[in-house]
Formats: C-alpha cells, sequence, structure tokens
C-alpha cells in the first residue's frame, strides 16, 4: 500500500536551490523533493485526526483541495521524511502506517452512468492491484467493502479514504437533470459502503466543490463531519495574509494592497484567504489577471440567470441562510447558492436569528467582481452591439465627466437591439434588465461600484465612484405621466447625504434614469451636481 522508503541522501544539495512556484503540482512528495514553495497546513491535519475521523469540506475549484488530500495520505502512509521541517514532524505518531485508499474523479469527463460504471471498477482495481488483492465480489459496492477489508487484514491496521472531486461526475451533467440524478445515484455505490465499513476504518475524507444534500447522496453516512463552514478549518485551503510571507522573496516590487484587492477576500467563517491558484501565477507572471476566473466556465449560471429572470443587480447583496446554502441537489438548484459553492461569491458575515444562521454574501474580490459582471455583459449584450467599444467609449465620456454624452451612450445601445431580441429573451422584459446593463458596464470597466446602496433613507440603485467622483443613480421603469420620478426620488430620499461630509469634497452628481416599458429605451435621463 505504497509504504516506500524515501532516499534523502542528496536533498540536502537540491534544497540549497532557488525555490520553485508549484504551479500545477498536486502532489505533497513532488512539491517538497522538488524543493517547491509550500505552505504549511500540516497543523490541521493533526487537528483533524485528533478530533474526529469522517470529514467533509467543500471549496471552489483551484484551491488546494487535491494537493491537502495527498498530503494526508503521505502522513498516514508513514512517510516522515517529507514532513521535516513542517508542524507534523514532531507531532505524529510515524510508527502507526495505514493503508490508503485513494478515490478521485478529477480526471476527464464522465458522460453516461456506464462511463461512471467503468471508472468506479477501475479506481478500485488500480487500488487493489498495488496490494495484489484480487476481488471476489461482481458489484461495484462488493468489490469496495471488499478492498477495505482485505487491506485492514493484510497490515493489521484500519483503513484511511480519501476522496478527491467527488461530484463531479454529477456537476460534469448538472444542466441535464436526469442524467446527474443516474451520476448521482451511481455514486452511492461507494459513498454508500462507507458507513457499513467502520469497524475497519481510520479515517475518511471526502471533498469537492458543491455541498449536494447528505439524504439523495451520503444516504445513512449520518456520521461524517461538515467542516466546510467550520471556523477551526477555515483556512484549510488558500493562503492568508500571513502565511504570504512564505513568498516574501518573491514579493519584493509588489504593491501588496493591490494584491489584496484583486485576489484576497475569501471567507469561510476565519481569516480572509487568498486564491492560491491566482497567487502562483500571479508570481510567475507578475501581471494582474483573471488567472482563476479565465481556467473555469460557468455556463450553468449564466443558463440560470437567464431562466429566473435574475436582476444581476442583486448578485453582491445576497442573503441565504443556514437552511438554504445545505439544500443543494440535482433538481433543487438555487443561483444564490451555487454561486457561493463555486466561489463566485464568499462570506461578507453572519448573524443568528432564532436558531438558524443568516450568511451575508458578496464578491471575495475585484478579480472576481470584475470578470463575472464582464461575463454577464457579454450575456446580456450578445448579438446587439461591440460591447468593447462601449466599453472604451463609456471610459473617456467619465474622463471627460460628460453626463449628456452618458445618455446619448446608453440611449444608442438600447435603440440598437432588435425587437426580436425581446420576444426571444424573456430576460430583456424585466425591469433589472436595464440597470443590469449599466452596472455591468461600469462594474465590467474595474470601477468601484456599489448596487443596493444602503442609506439610512432607503437604498439607491446604484453609485460609481470614479477619479474623485461619486456617482448616485436611480433606474425607474415608467409610464410617459411618471416623467422624472427618479430624480426626485434621489433628492427627496436624499441617498447622496451619506457621501457628504466636512472631510470630503468629493463632487455628486444625481442621475435618474427612467425607462419606457413601451418603447424599451431611456425616456427620461436627468442629472444635477450636489
Amino acid at each position: 500500500m505504497n509504504f516506500f522508503p524515501i532516499d534523502f541522501s542528496n536533498s540536502k544539495a537540491k534544497f540549497e536551490f532557488v525555490k520553485k512556484l508549484p504551479i500545477g503540482i498536486q502532489t505533497f512528495s513532488k512539491m517538497i523533493l522538488e524543493n517547491c514553495y509550500y505552505v504549511d497546513k500540516t497543523k490541521l491535519i493533526y487537528d483533524l485526526d485528533k478530533s474526529g475521523s469522517y470529514y467533509f469540506l467543500s471549496r471552489p475549484r483551484r484551491f488546494g483541495k487535491s494537493l491537502f488530500l495527498d498530503t494526508l495520505r503521505e502522513a498516514f502512509l508513514g512517510n516522515k521524511e517529507l514532513f521535516q521541517g513542517l508542524f507534523l514532524e514532531n507531532n505524529w505518531d510515524w510508527s502507526k502506517k495505514h493503508p490508503v485508499i485513494r478515490i478521485d474523479f478529477g480526471t476527464g469527463q464522465l458522460k453516461t452512468p456506464e462511463e461512471l460504471k467503468q471508472r468506479i471498477t477501475e479506481i478500485l482495481n488500480e487500488n487493489a492491484e498495488s496490494d495484489s488483492i484480487s476481488f471476489k465480489s461482481e458489484t461495484i459496492s462488493g468489490k469496495f467493502r471488499e478492498l477495505i477489508i482485505e487491506l485492514e487484514k493484510k497490515y493489521s491496521k484500519k483503513v484511511v479514504i480519501l476522496v478527491d472531486e467527488y461530484d463531479k461526475p454529477i456537476l460534469d451533467n448538472i444542466a441535464k437533470t436526469e442524467l446527474a440524478k443516474e451520476m448521482r445515484d451511481g455514486l452511492k455505490d461507494i459513498y454508500s459502503v462507507i458507513k457499513g465499513a467502520d469497524a475497519f476504518l481510520k479515517f475518511v475524507f471526502i471533498t469537492g466543490v458543491s455541498k449536494f444534500s447528505k439524504i439523495n447522496l451520503f444516504s445513512g453516512l449520518n456520521n461524517i463531519e461538515d467542516i466546510t463552514l467550520n471556523k477551526n478549518y477555515a483556512t484549510i485551503c488558500g493562503y492568508t495574509e500571513i502565511e504570504l510571507s512564505e513568498f516574501d522573496n518573491e514579493l519584493k516590487d509588489v504593491n501588496r494592497d493591490k494584491l489584496k484587492k484583486w485576489y484576497n477576500g475569501y471567507n469561510f467563517r476565519g481569516d480572509a484567504v487568498y486564491n492560491p491558484y491566482d497567487i502562483l501565477l500571479f508570481l510567475r507572471e507578475k501581471e494582474y489577471k483573471s488567472f482563476w476566473f479565465e481556467s473555469g466556465k460557468p455556463k450553468l449560471l449564466i443558463d440560470l440567470i437567464e431562466k429566473n429572470n435574475y436582476n444581476t443587480i442583486n448578485i453582491n447583496n445576497t442573503k441565504l441562510t443556514h437552511i438554504s446554502l445545505s439544500s443543494f441537489d440535482v433538481d433543487s438548484i438555487e443561483l444564490e447558492n451555487l454561486l457561493f459553492q463555486t466561489g463566485y461569491l464568499t462570506i461578507k458575515h453572519t448573524k443568528e436569528m432564532n436558531g438558524n444562521w443568516i450568511y451575508y454574501l458578496k464578491y471575495p474580490n475585484f478579480e472576481v467582481k470584475f470578470s463575472l459582471n464582464d461575463l454577464i455583459l457579454n450575456f446580456l449584450t450578445k448579438d446587439i452591439q461591440p460591447k468593447e467599444n462601449n466599453k472604451i467609449s463609456l471610459y473617456e465620456i467619465l474622463q471627460e465627466n460628460n453626463l449628456d454624452k452618458l445618455k446619448n451612450l446608453f440611449y444608442s445601445f438600447f435603440a440598437s437591439i432588435p425587437n426580436d431580441w425581446y420576444r426571444k429573451n424573456k430576460l430583456a422584459n424585466y425591469e433589472g434588465y436595464y440597470a443590469s446593463i449599466f452596472y455591468c458596464y461600469f462594474t465590467a470597466l474595474g470601477l468601484d461600484v456599489i448596487a443596493e446602496d444602503v442609506t439610512n433613507q432607503g437604498q439607491v440603485d446604484m453609485t460609481v465612484f470614479f477619479e474623485e467622483k461619486v456617482y448616485v443613480f436611480e433606474f425607474k421603469v415608467i409610464e410617459m405621466t411618471d416623467k422624472g420620478t427618479a430624480l426626485s426620488q434621489i433628492k427627496e430620499k436624499k441617498y447622496y447625504e451619506k457621501h457628504l461630509s466636512p472631510n470630503n469634497n468629493l463632487p455628486i452628481y444625481l442621475i435618474g434614469v427612467e425607462f419606457s416599458s413601451e418603447n424599451k429605451n431611456i425616456t427620461n435621463f436627468e442629472w444635477e451636481k450636489i
């Protein structure tokens, strides 16, 4: 079971070389032996082992889950040499070596239940062959149980089970509900075995992107502890501000405040963490890019936005209860829940309400806010007018501070939308569509934009900060007889007052934008300077 001696006779010479950035490396031994940077998370392995035996963790993609799982593997296999200088070196019983079963669904895309069964069979066979175990059982569940029992018998030590990307076969087919259900049911053949094998197990750790309902996927496995939002393990993946000091040699000339704005901000009820994928690629290229965002394709999010006629301005002010956060399943996918689980939203703060927790969510950082809204803007404006030209024009207009040109830019945009677009796209027929266009354009420029900006008199639709100026927007879809109500509301409710102070002399512009439900365009655009 991969209990192997490691030759470190020449390792000292290796460790004198400059450290490498572990880009794309998910194998703990490779990171150590190739002298890569490693942020020590082994104290958490010690805590997990001392506190329980069955764990579940959900974290966004490319967040270090696979590396942590592999570090667990090396610890339970007893490979002490790999942990020199780390917390676990002197805080682990290295005399006890446990057989480890590693199950990983991260490779490839499984498109049918038959392919899933074949992949599970291959995984079980690979684990069995490495220890010369021959199966007698014909079923997947039977083989898995047999593997556990035979390993425990062979090594006289309880078995460790590590499952990576447990949910990928489901997520790869999530848009096809019935197929996703079949994949979910097929995975039960694996997960249902674990509870019945308790007498033979030392430790179980299951990880993935999403947090599917225990009832439908982990049926019967009631003893598994979900540490996804456990404060003690909030930093189990990602880099904290303190841990980032491991890379100080690479960060000598880097603006740390800008780095924090771009890539920090993920919060799982503890210290905020940086996305490790972003940090490693930034350190290699020394350019600010949407590394993490561009590595994924959130098509399902866009599909749900369209399906639910969702006002995208509301994304950054999402609230979820603990119950709704835990009710994710194939046939009950909520956009807000998915945004959180996939890493496009994170926890801003929490509040307890009659025994239930309320989670207030926000964009984690500039990368996600800018990139997601740019993607949404692509969807909202597809096949209508060149988006990039409008973005450039908008930026130049704001630099000129010419609000009349601002009106003309958006009027021209809405006028270019053919009637057929409204007929084919339900999203374009509701009030939030117009406001979303404005919001996404400003946000996709990378500007500081606050949606649903709260004041002591209510909330204004949007506030934009640009080059020492404040723009306060109110949007309304009106009948012609209601003309002028948007700007009047800003003034009557004094939405701008929160930006007035003796120490703040920024010019403030109040902008009321009104749309005609009949003409589907701007019918009134008024502004005043405070």
